[in-house]
């Protein structure tokens, strides 16, 4: 007997602050550039030296052409020096700053696209964030960070409860950023859930096997983590710990898929690598999902082991609300009464 199709929610896996840290950053321009006057004035009155450390610093307002540099060989500049200055103007540092960014694994927006792409990474209604996703797609085809912004999307259609939605748009993050740890998780998340997996009985095996390969691609994803700036060590720790619990949870529920493909009948080994997943799951985290606790029941409760099953639910009935409490409490009261009909033997 398949699994209901309770509706479940994913728990917030992308928040703004925690999508920064693999999404793109936008630099900051360097405090006053100097004028071309105060370079000529600096490098008169302070000499070559003084002036070099202030464009390192600083950095100029305009860009060399030949009457500037005429000034500067006018007030005894050397080629060091106007290179340096050339090498100080807005474009240079501009590209300077791309190329360490994408050195360290950044990404670089253009003012206009940067402010766009936050108003998307911040935006809370699922179907403006759809419209602003699809709009900014049209507007910036080759964008670097297409990936993201079909991940946004993908994360918009889960607030909307969209199984299938969710899939499309993870696989097309995918096929742009393979390690796109968002959409890794959203897709190995949605997959295995009877919304989607119930829509998709002929390619069961495939599809979840699908899911699987993104579950080891999000752990990969996870270890190659960097630190958000101003980021404890233990912050840090308790963020990665929330995507492999959400990792588990995902393997979970595809044991607890396989384990009812069988045309022979449950397959307990399944449902007791899924059990293990789950145990996984909420043990690996300051603040575990109760679905991950309702499923976990499931897969007892199939095993034939009654008293985990119970505490499983009674666990998710305690951390959860709505339809998740509701039915691990009708899972609970049907358990105990067929426990009291079997002579209150457990197993």
């Amino acid at each position: 007997m398949r699994i209901k199709s309770l509706i479940l929610a994913v728990p917030v896996l992308l928040l703004a602050s925690s999508l920064w840290a693999q999404a793109p950053a936008g630099g900051q321009a360097p405090a006053a550039p100097m004028s071309e006057k105060e370079v000529v004035t600096e490098l008169k009155k302070a000499g070559a030296d003084q002036l070099m450390k202030d464009l390192n610093t600083r950095g100029v307002a305009f860009e060399m052409d030949a009457e500037i540099e005429k000034s500067l060989r006018k007030a005894k500049a050397t080629d060091q020096v106007v290179n340096a200055v050339k090498a100080a103007g807005p474009n240079e540092r501009a590209a300077a700053a791309k190329a360490a960014a994408m050195a360290a694994g950044e990404v670089v927006l253009a003012k206009e696209e940067e402010a766009d792409f936050k108003a998307i990474s911040t935006e809370l209604d699922p179907d403006k964030a759809i419209a602003m996703a699809t709009a900014y797609i049209q507007k910036y085809p080759n964008s670097e960070v297409l990936s993201y912004i079909y991940g946004f999307e993908a994360n918009a259609y889960q607030s909307k409860g969209d199984a299938n939605k969710i899939v499309e748009f993870a696989e097309k993050s995918l096929a742009v950023k393979k390690d796109n740890l968002m959409s890794l998780l959203l897709a190995a998340y949605a997959i295995p859930q009877p919304q989607y997996i119930n829509q998709h009985r002929n390619d069961e095996p495939e599809e979840l096997n699908k899911a699987e390969g993104f579950c080891q691609d999000a752990l990969k994803a996870v270890d190659n983590l960097k630190k958000q700036p101003n980021e404890t060590d233990d912050a840090f720790a308790k963020r990665k710990a929330i995507y492999v619990s959400n990792v588990h949870a995902s393997l979970g529920m595809i044991h607890l898929d396989r384990a009812q493909q069988g045309l022979m009948g449950i397959d307990k080994d399944e449902l007791a690598k899924s059990v293990e997943e789950y145990k996984t799951a909420v043990n690996g985290t300051d603040h575990p999902d109760p679905t991950d606790y309702y499923r976990m029941g499931e897969a007892c409760r199939m095993l034939g082991r009654t008293d985990d099953a119970i505490a499983a639910f009674s666990k998710a009935s305690e951390l959860g609300g709505g339809a998740v409490k509701q039915y691990a409490d009708q899972q609970i009261a049907a358990l105990k009464q067929a426990k009291e009909q079997s002579g209150g033997a457990s197993k």
